[in-house]
């Protein structure tokens, strides 16, 4: 194994007085920043790292800068969120990075310079890739790699262009990196999870080969996730669309995306720990999702008619609580929809993204939950699917949704389905985050979970 390479990073003063301007403009584009609707008032620097020279042809910075924004009508004030950015520098951009561009410095140290994000570029791609390679100390990044892990020099990147709530990078067909783009201090589950499955053996994940981290004030900060790159897998969303789209059944494909489900869950719960749920914790738990339900109703008022029906969901699971029931937390994924899946070409099904839902508190996404909240983000997913590609296919949600559970059950030895009251709250929750989220950003597919909302207020589930 190489050993690490440490070298030393500078920094010129004064960089934020050439990039302020510059990422007001760009950054509130970008699909990874978390708060649209809110003017950008400034920046404060958090770290910056020269990963190239500047003064050289093409210059290379690793930032992190903190955002800062006036907080929402009646929300706690708020320091700002946190970004990470690889920031390259040239007299001019060729044409091929034109859909890079941030900027042209027009004052501080880059006076003059053109200002893009760098991942579009090859060369600083690179840069990352042999960091990791070399298991590199650069400044206060530190870049790790699994022992035995071994990295090939000389793969070539291409940077995803498809939108992301973060940036990846494929590395010939061998790797893809994954940069997380809002970053939070922490253990990021985005890597402990991977890193527990591939220990446990549990092969319905990539497993992490390398990672970038830093360490600031103490805290650790996890910034990339490098894993292996599954050639011809088909992203479970995309696929879902194109067999309705032919008029095709998918039971087949959610039953083993059930099983694969069930994999993971049995093996996080082998490799982390488990917590009982009494009546206190189901409390808390109703307590927060009829709190969610009342905070959605004033954001939006097409849900007001529902909220007596809804909110029973809520309170027959209190009533559970109350009456002795408990249920088994553990590790999830957070954030499972048929877009956090791929299918190899083999038809393995596999699991990726576990960094949660990335809007909720770090803290919050590592806490050991039932497993039935993924199962319930995967049977919503479904649903979207049903009332994405053109009128709804008749029947086509509900066969997915009960091969899901079918597949689930076989490898589990628990069928979701036995658990209607829990497995009812839960989808009634992920409909109202899904009302909220498309009411904000995504108008016209309010109609999607309004739909579902009707549905689940009318009758139970199962």
């Amino acid at each position: 194994m190489s050993e690490a390479v440490t070298r030393t990073a500078t920094t010129h003063p004064g960089l934020l007085a050439s990039l302020d301007p510059l990422l007001r403009e760009w950054l509130p584009r970008q699909r990874w920043f978390a708060g649209k609707g809110r003017p950008v008032t400034g920046f404060s620097l958090v770290a910056a790292t020269e990963l190239l020279p500047v003064t050289a042809k093409l210059g290379l910075y690793h930032l992190l800068v903190r955002a800062h924004q006036p907080s929402s009508i009646g929300a706690e004030p708020h320091p700002g969120d946190c970004y990470q950015l690889l920031i390259g520098v040239r007299e001019a951009l060729p044409p091929r990075l034109a859909p890079a561009l941030i900027g042209h410095a027009e004052e501080g140290p880059l006076t003059g310079r053109t200002v893009y994000d760098a991942l579009y570029d090859t060369r600083p791609a690179e840069v990352l890739l042999e960091a990791l390679r070399t298991r590199a100390r650069i400044g206060g990044l530190l870049f790790d790699r699994e022992p035995g892990q071994e990295i090939r020099a000389g793969l070539v990147p291409r940077v995803v262009t498809a939108e992301q709530s973060n940036s990846s990078v494929i590395y010939g067909d061998t790797f893809i990196l994954k940069l997380l783009r809002r970053v939070v201090p922490g253990v990021n589950p985005d890597l402990e999870l991977p890193l527990a499955l591939a220990r446990e053996g549990c092969p319905r994940v990539p497993a992490p080969t390398a990672w970038l981290r830093a360490e600031l004030a103490g805290e650790p900060y996890v910034l990339g996730v490098l894993q292996p790159y599954l050639q011809g897998a088909a992203d479970g969303w995309e696929l879902a669309l194109r067999e309705l789209a032919k008029g095709e059944d998918f039971g087949a494909e959610a039953r083993a995306l059930g099983r694969a489900t069930a994999e993971v869950h049995l093996a996080l719960a082998r490799a982390l720990p488990t917590v009982t749920l009494g009546h206190t914790q189901l409390q808390r738990l109703a307590d927060g999702m009829i709190q969610r339900l009342e905070a959605a109703a004033q954001a939006v008022p097409a849900l007001h008619p529902y909220v007596p029906a809804l909110h029973s969901a809520f309170s027959a699971l209190a009533d559970l609580a109350a009456e002795g029931c408990t249920w088994t937390a553990q590790r999830v994924h957070g954030d499972l929809h048929l877009g956090q899946c791929l299918r190899a070409p083999d038809g393995e099904w596999f699991l990726i993204d576990f960094e949660g839902e990335p809007a909720r508190p770090l803290a919050e996404r590592r806490m050991p939950q039932p497993a039935v909240r993924d199962i319930a983000g995967m049977l919503r997913s479904f649903d979207y699917a049903a009332h994405s590609a053109g009128p709804p296919a008749e029947g086509w949600a509900d066969t997915c949704r009960a091969a899901y559970c079918s597949g689930y059950a076989e490898v589990s030895g628990h069928d979701p389905r036995t658990d209607p009251v829990l497995l009812r709250a839960y989808e009634t929750d992920k409909a109202i985050y899904e009302v909220v989220y498309e009411a904000r950003h995504r108008p016209d597919w309010l109609s999607v979970p309004m739909t579902a909302i009707e549905r689940y207020a009318a009758t139970d589930l199962y």
